[in-house]
C-alpha cells in the first residue's frame, strides 16, 4: 500500500497538477492538506474519476484537509477529538485496517502572539490523542504538513530560521514528545544521514531553484507500519511543476 501525504495549497487551484500525479505516481492512499474549500465544494468528480473514495473536513477558503482512497474509507473522523477547533485541520479514517490521519498543523507565526499559543496547544492535543489511537489501532500512519523542522538538518539556513516558529525549541519539543510515544519519523528513519532533503520551498527569492527548503511534512508511523515499510521518499516532481503547490509529496509503501 502506497500512502502519500501532501499540502497542495488549494485543491482547485492545483486540480491538474493533482491529477496528473495521482495518475503517474498511482499511490493508494492520499492524505490531503490545505485544501482551501468546503467539504461540499471538494473536487470529487475529477478525482472519483481516477478510482478514489474520498472523505473530507473542508472549510471556506483556509486550512481543510482530506483521505482520498482506492479502498474503502471507514470509520471517519473529522476535527482532533481532544481540542475545540473550529479550524478544519484533522482527519482520520480506516483503510483495509490501517488507521490514518491528515493533519494540517497550525504555522505559529508570529510567535510573540495567540498564534504560537494556539500551535503548541494544538501539539498538546494531538499528542494526547496519538497516545489513545496507539493504544487502540495495530496499524497507524499520522500523516500531514506538521509545520515543524525536526532538527537544524531540516532546514536550509539554521541561524535564519532559529526563531521561527517552525523551529522553536518548544515546537521541536512537543513533536518529539509525538515521537516518544512510539511513532517514527518515516523519512528520518529510512534515510538518517542524508541532508538538504526538503518539502516545502517558498514562492519568494528562488527558493525552489536555490533548494532552500525546508522539511514539515512527515509520515509518523507506529513499530508494526514501520516494521512493513519497504520505502519512504520525498517526490520532488510536483513541485517544478507549473503554478505547482509550494509543498511536495511524502510517501511510504506498507505491506498489508
Amino acid at each position: 500500500m502506497k500512502i502519500a501525504t501532501w499540502n497542495v495549497n488549494s485543491v482547485k487551484a492545483r486540480l491538474p497538477n493533482v491529477v496528473k500525479w495521482l495518475r503517474t505516481a498511482k499511490p493508494d492512499v492520499v492524505l490531503l492538506q490545505e485544501i482551501k474549500c468546503q467539504s461540499a465544494d471538494f473536487p470529487e468528480t475529477e478525482i472519483g474519476d481516477l478510482g478514489y473514495n474520498i472523505a473530507v473536513h473542508g472549510q471556506k477558503s483556509y486550512n481543510g484537509v482530506a483521505i482520498l482512497s482506492k479502498l474503502p474509507i471507514e470509520d471517519v473522523v473529522r476535527g482532533l477529538p481532544t481540542i475545540e477547533d473550529e479550524q478544519s485541520r484533522y482527519i482520520e479514517a480506516t483503510v483495509n485496517g490501517l488507521r490514518v490521519a491528515s493533519i494540517y498543523l497550525p504555522n505559529g507565526n508570529p510567535v510573540d502572539t495567540e498564534k504560537f499559543t494556539y500551535k503548541l496547544r494544538w501539539m498538546e492535543a494531538l499528542r494526547a490523542h496519538a497516545k489513545e489511537l496507539l493504544t487502540e489501532w495495530d496499524v497507524l500512519a499520522l500523516g500531514g504538513d506538521y509545520n515543524v523542522c525536526p532538527a537544524d538538518a531540516d532546514v536550509y539556513d539554521p541561524e535564519a530560521f532559529a526563531n521561527d516558529a517552525l523551529c522553536r525549541p518548544e515546537s521541536r519539543n512537543r513533536f518529539r514528545a509525538l515521537l516518544h510515544l512510539g511513532l517514527i519519523d518515516a523519512y528520518r528513519a529510512k534515510h538518517p544521514a542524508e541532508a538538504n532533503q526538503y518539502s516545502y520551498w517558498d514562492y519568494q527569492q528562488r527558493a525552489w531553484p536555490q533548494n532552500h527548503g525546508l522539511r514539515i511534512d512527515h509520515l509518523l508511523l507506529n513499530g508494526p507500519a514501520w516494521d512493513r515499510m519497504a520505502a519512504c521518499d520525498i517526490d520532488r516532481s510536483p513541485r517544478g511543476a507549473d503554478k505547482a503547490s509550494d509543498h511536495t509529496p511524502v510517501w511510504c509503501e506498507i505491506g498489508t
